[in-house]
């Protein structure tokens, strides 16, 4: 254990190429590219199906309406125009305020990091993969299942920048429980910018948190707030505490960074049977009313400021309870809230999930049904797409490894098939004979290289030869490669009189903090 501590110093350097194989070989992956996704999206629902969901949903806000529970979420709300119960904290929407919001919430929208080649595009057929984000504990075969720390929290940030299929950082990849709760945002993102140049997720409880993501990034960036808000560089996830409540922490943290111009993912969380009901129907109706009231309070706290549509429906198992992802329903909701999305004309959030507590094939078919929920509901931000675990509780070193396999894979299929004179290779089909080969051909040699994807995870040995390589499973390579990777990474230049203020930006709010909320 101490030989494996030893290679995650956080102030290493990685020395040589960008990357190797155990054996001496360079790690073979894909360059980061912006991955575009160039197929119809797959509709499961009818026109009359669409219209009946949304129609509900506007009944919805209009006849039972959100529980709201920031006092100054309600009074924005009310000089909106909205139907406000200040006794009942519940607030009731017309289609008109609707209506208005969708008119100026942004169908597509750009997020600048402080490496401008990182910049992602939210929106159109863009499709954008993030890191875990929210486990308490981590895992890796070799450690075994943890609380979240600081050090593995650094780790995981460093292979987000190492692997180029994870476009984005997500919130808290794991919680560093040793730091205080009230503070350690600060640290996290800190690292998120000295570990990486990409975009990351501010974490919402609270307006002050959020704040301290803007104002951080800003400063990666050399920027004022005026100036991030016109070029935005950091996003939030509002969970909606379904079914229909709005909190005050999450209501201060969405209107914080739709007042300071950046983006916000509404997400409710409506599981099937606990809260949302039973009917895929029914579960998305409830999930399409709480997503647009946060477009609508997004809105009215700044016209045109950037925001998503966020859907996060699944199931339970209704023999214990325990969230349940990577199902059928998962699966087809994916698809739905991708439809529902397009409706309005948002840029649109998914996830990449499963629910086994080990990186093992349950976690590889759950989530692969996901990821192509995703795809074909042509979902903007996969989030969750790389390391995620036990249903969200646990961030997985090798679950991130076998996830960026998969991601790699879905690059490749998206990538449009060339159909022209030279691929269609006719002159190589004259030159083979009838039951010959193509190996030797010309066609075959100017092409072997780069003409089929190169595996990161996959062993295609024959038997033989993969017991004398140590007949090592797929989960057992993984470990190794995250091993590798982290040997190999190099952290992205910064200028030192940036790095000097963003470690006085830290000081001093955590002596403004102090025992407080921030």
């Amino acid at each position: 254990m101490g030989g494996l501590c030893s290679t995650m110093d956080p102030n290493r350097r990685r020395q040589g190429g960008r990357g190797r194989r155990l054996d001496g070989g360079r790690i073979a992956q894909l360059p980061w590219v912006e991955v575009r996704n160039p197929h119809s999206p797959m509709e499961v629902l009818s026109a009359d199906q669409l219209e009946a969901i949304h129609l509900t949903s506007l009944r919805i806000l209009e006849e039972l309406g959100m529980e709201v529970m920031s006092p100054r979420a309600l009074a924005i709300l009310g000089a909106g125009g909205a139907e406000v119960d200040l006794g009942g904290r519940t607030v009731r929407l017309d289609r008109g305020l609707v209506e208005n919001a969708l008119k100026s919430a942004p169908m597509s929208f750009a997020l600048t990091p402080r490496n401008a080649d990182k910049r992602v595009i939210m929106g159109g057929n863009r499709v954008n993969f993030g890191l875990v984000a929210g486990p308490p504990n981590v895992h890796d075969c070799e450690r075994g299942r943890r609380p979240g720390n600081y050090r593995d929290y650094c780790d995981f940030i460093r292979l987000a920048q190492y692997f180029n299929a994870i476009h984005l950082i997500g919130n808290q990849v794991c919680a560093p429980v040793e730091l205080p709760a009230n503070s350690r945002h600060l640290d996290t993102y800190r690292a998120n910018l000295l570990y990486s140049d990409q975009v990351f997720h501010c974490t919402a409880i609270g307006a002050g948190r959020a704040l301290d993501g803007i104002r951080m990034m800003a400063i990666a960036r050399g920027l004022d707030l005026e100036q991030i808000a016109a070029s935005p560089g950091v996003i939030t996830i509002i969970s909606v505490n379904s079914p229909r409540r709005f909190d005050e922490a999450m209501s201060e943290g969405l209107m914080a960074m739709a007042q300071h111009g950046q983006a916000t993912v509404i997400t409710p969380f409506t599981l099937m049977g606990a809260m949302a009901p039973v009917s895929l129907a029914a579960a998305l109706a409830q999930q399409n009313a709480e997503a647009l009231f946060g477009v609508v309070l997004s809105q009215l706290v700044r016209p045109g400021a950037p925001v998503m549509y966020g859907a996060f429906t699944s199931n339970v198992d209704m023999r214990s309870g325990a969230p349940a992802f990577g199902t059928p329903e998962n699966a087809k909701a994916n698809v739905a809230s991708g439809q529902l999305a397009r409706l309005y004309r948002l840029p649109y959030r998914t996830s990449n999930a499963s629910a086994s507590n080990a990186p093992d094939a349950q976690g590889a078919y759950e989530t692969e049904m996901s990821l192509w929920g995703a795809i074909l509901g042509h979902g903007n931000l996969v989030y969750h797409a790389a390391g995620w675990q036990e249903g969200g509780l646990t961030a997985s070193f090798e679950k991130l490894v076998l996830d960026v396999e998969m991601l790699q894979m879905m690059i490749e299929f998206l990538k449009p098939i060339v159909v022209d004179e030279r691929e269609l290779g006719f002159d190589a089909i004259k030159g083979v004979a009838s039951g010959g080969h193509f190996f030797g051909e010309p066609h075959t040699m100017e092409r072997y290289e780069h003409a089929f994807y190169r595996p990161l995870v996959s062993n295609w040995q024959n038997y033989e030869n993969w017991q004398l390589g140590g007949g090592k499973d797929a989960t057992q390579r993984a470990t190794d490669l995250w091993k590798q990777a982290l040997k190999e990474y190099e952290e992205p230049a910064m200028d030192p009189a940036i790095r000097e203020a963003l470690d006085a930006y830290v000081e001093q709010r955590r002596a403004e903090i102090g025992g407080g909320e921030p």
